[in-house]
C-alpha cells in the first residue's frame, strides 16, 4: 500500500482551486503514537481564556465574538468563541442549544454587509481546546472562490480597506447587539483635514502594506510543530466533494 497517491486529486482541476502549474503530493508522515496536547489543553495556558473583553467585537454572557488583529483579504473574517473553556462535544445542553442561534445571529449578520454573497462556516478542531468557530464571508459575484478553499483565498487576496474593515465589524457588533450583549467595535472616526493637505497627501507615494495575517496562519489553528520546524503542518480536515456544495 502506497502512502503517497500516485496523481495529484481531482479537485485540483476544479475552478476553486487557488492554484496552477505542477503539483506533486507531499509523502505521508508515520503516525505518532501520543498526539501532541492542543493550545490550552492540560496544563498549557489558554489565550481564549485569559484575553478580556476589549479584545473582542462583541460579548455577551456566554458567548464572545473576534476579529482578526487587521483587514484580511475577505470582507469579513469572525471567530465565535464560548466563554466557558469547553470544547464542541463538551457543552450542555444550554450552550449547545445556544450555539445553533448564535450560528445563525452572526451568519445573518455577515451576510448583511454590502457585498457578501455567502457566509461559510467552519470548525476546525486541531488548533485550540476552546471551542471557536470561524465565520468566512464571500465576496459577491466572486464565484471562483465558491467551496472548498474559501480560507485559502482569504491569504491570497489583498486585503480590504482599514476604513471598510472597521466599519464592517462596527455594523456586526451593532447587529448582534439588538438581541443582547455589548458591541465594542466601533466605526472609523472621520478625520477632517483642510483641502490643502489632501492635495498634498494625493501627491505623496502610498504606504506600504503591512503583511496581512489570514485563516491559515491564525496562530490558533496551527499546531506546535513535534520534533522540528517541518514536522508538523497545519490542519486542512475540511470536507471534500464537489465544488459549491459545502
Amino acid at each position: 500500500m502506497h502512502d503517497t497517491p500516485p496523481s495529484v486529486p481531482d479537485f485540483t482541476s476544479w475552478p476553486s482551486f487557488p492554484f496552477e502549474g505542477d503539483l506533486q503530493v507531499k509523502h505521508l508522515d508515520a503516525p505518532v503514537e501520543v498526539e501532541p496536547p492542543r493550545k490550552g489543553e492540560g496544563a498549557q495556558e489558554c489565550a481564549a481564556c485569559g484575553a478580556p473583553d476589549d479584545a473582542y467585537i462583541w460579548v455577551g454572557e456566554r458567548w464572545r465574538v473576534r476579529a482578526m488583529d487587521r483587514p484580511t483579504g475577505l470582507p469579513m473574517v469572525l471567530i465565535l468563541e464560548a466563554r466557558s473553556h469547553l470544547d464542541l462535544g463538551d457543552l450542555p445542553n444550554l450552550l449547545a442549544a445556544e450555539l445553533g442561534v448564535m450560528t445563525v445571529r452572526l451568519e445573518r449578520a455577515i451576510r448583511s454587509l454590502d457585498g457578501v454573497a455567502r457566509v461559510h462556516v467552519n470548525r476546525w478542531g486541531d488548533g485550540s481546546a476552546h471551542l471557536h468557530l470561524w465565520f468566512l464571508a464571500r465576496p459577491y459575484g466572486r464565484l471562483q472562490l465558491r467551496g472548498t478553499f474559501l480560507s485559502l483565498w482569504d491569504s491570497i487576496l489583498p486585503p480590504i480597506s482599514e476604513e471598510q474593515w472597521r466599519e464592517n465589524l462596527a455594523l456586526v457588533a451593532a447587529w448582534l447587539a439588538d438581541f443582547g450583549g455589548r458591541p465594542l467595535a466601533e466605526p472609523p472616526r472621520i478625520q477632517w483635514q483642510a483641502p490643502s493637505s489632501i492635495a498634498a497627501q494625493s501627491s505623496a507615494p502610498a504606504p506600504v502594506e503591512d503583511d496581512t495575517i489570514g485563516v491559515i496562519e491564525a496562530a490558533e489553528e496551527i499546531p506546535e510543530p513535534v520534533g522540528g520546524e517541518d514536522a508538523a503542518a497545519p490542519s486542512t480536515d475540511k470536507p471534500t466533494g464537489e465544488p459549491g456544495h459545502h
